[in-house]
């Protein structure tokens, strides 16, 4: 090597040590968290209306499949409970079946009333859309002529098994 090839060399690293020499580090604490995430949402206008039956037997019931419904949570034991906001008249009986996300165990059909009552068990750590809800509307002939009315139906994503 020459003796500018080694000056230019020896140069470089006076230069980087001289650079490490005046480095400076800090630290910075990060706080983090991730919060529960439980949301459901249900998308759909299910509409119902009994209207025939064989004659000599009871009234055909009705389903209707055009509604579905969204789930995320970053929870493990959820499970999605339906009830309607008041008591379906005499005779009349109103069901759900919910289709379940990937690991959740599904209830099959269900019977709306107050009171609430589990539609899909088992839910864990999943983000699922257009899992589809099923309505079937039953009448015994008891039930007479029913004039056309609407249920609120509230579903609630709670920690269950």
């Amino acid at each position: 090597m020459n003796a500018k090839k080694i000056s230019l060399a020896a140069a470089v690293l006076a230069l980087a040590a001289a650079g490490s020499a005046n480095a400076q580090t800090a630290n910075h604490a990060v706080t983090y968290q991730v919060s529960a995430i439980n949301q459901i949402a249900v998308t759909g206008s299910p509409s119902l209306t009994v209207s025939t039956a064989t004659a000599g037997s009871a009234a055909n019931a009705v389903t209707d499949a055009t509604s579905t419904w969204a789930v995320t949570t970053n929870a493990a034991n959820k499970k999605l409970t339906a009830a309607i906001n008041s008591d379906m008249p005499t005779g009349v009986t109103l069901e759900v079946n919910a289709a379940a996300p990937s690991g959740a165990t599904s209830s099959s059909y269900q019977t709306l009333g107050t009171s609430a009552v589990d539609v899909v068990t088992g839910i864990a750590t999943v983000n699922a859309s257009g899992l589809l809800l099923t309505y079937r509307l039953s009448a015994t002939l008891a039930a007479g002529v029913v004039s056309s009315a609407s249920k609120t139906v509230t579903y609630t994503l709670v920690t269950g098994p």
